[in-house]
């Protein structure tokens, strides 16, 4: 008795040259990223800086200034992530200005020349950065606290503050690389971030109203946070937003960034 076995091949469609363009240029970002020394520079400041903050806090402070209570690990690992914030912001700007400064902008134009590819590839790239500092500095915070030995304290809510930091630390990134893509040059982008986290928005805390102020980005970040910033009033903190509404501001304005670098970037020539 013969048996016929009858094979079916399923055809795998190819992806398209926009799937395959976009996955070659997030191939070419990540080499890029590994290969520069500022990266390694920025994910080693958000461990040194976590380990630090949480061992200062916990051998030489001792006593929150607001609450008047001792700090704890539950209340302090995560206070390291407002500076990784800003250092995350800076290190976007540089995924994209350093390429602007070393001319090599111009071949990864040529080879691809398809902008918003490129731009969503830095996108990813930022963010997967801004992850990584998140976690880094979250960690170093708790190595800090528990090698300072500060009690455990009140941790439940631990893994939503978590969540949200290291939220913010992702979208802080992709803020950076829009702001780079509209500055273009690393010390005045740099410089332009650093100016408006330090001394603009505290400035404006203290003159709009706090529903306005509310809504500046890093004025949320410190919300989302849990922080408090020098500028902090009873007013501004009975006008914080919840976390989600945090979140919201800052994602608005790493949108809007990236939507002005990204049209400013295709209407240059190439």
């Amino acid at each position: 008795m013969n048996t016929t076995t009858t094979t079916y091949v399923r055809a795998t469609a190819a992806p398209s040259p926009i799937v395959r363009n976009l996955r070659a240029a997030i191939r070419s970002e990540g080499i890029k990223l590994r290969s520069v020394r500022a990266t390694w520079v920025f994910v080693g400041l958000a461990s040194v800086i976590g380990v630090g903050m949480s061992l200062i806090l916990g051998k030489a402070v001792k006593t929150d200034p607001y609450e008047h209570l001792p700090f704890t690990i539950g209340n302090t690992f995560l206070v390291s992530s407002w500076l990784t914030t800003l250092f995350a912001v800076v290190a976007g700007t540089l995924l994209f200005t350093s390429e602007v400064q070393h001319g090599t902008l111009a071949g990864a134009l040529t080879a691809r020349p398809s902008k918003p590819i490129i731009v969503g590839a830095k996108v990813l790239i930022a963010a997967v950065l801004g992850f990584a500092m998140g976690a880094l500095g979250i960690v170093g915070g708790l190595v800090g606290g528990v090698a300072s030995g500060m009690d455990t304290g009140d941790v439940s809510g631990a893994a939503a503050g978590v969540a949200w930091a290291l939220l913010l630390t992702t979208l802080a990134a992709v803020l950076g690389l829009g702001v780079g893509l509209i500055v273009r040059h690393s010390a005045a982008a740099v410089t332009s971030v650093l100016i408006w986290a330090l001394a603009v928005e505290t400035l404006a805390t203290s003159i709009v109203s706090a529903n306005v102020s509310r809504l500046l980005p890093f004025s949320a970040a410190h919300g989302l946070l849990g922080t408090r910033s020098a500028a902090d009033t009873p007013e501004t903190l009975a006008a914080a937003l919840s976390s989600l509404g945090n979140a919201a501001v800052i994602g608005c304005w790493a949108a809007a960034a990236m939507a002005v670098g990204t049209a400013l970037l295709i209407r240059q020539d190439s």
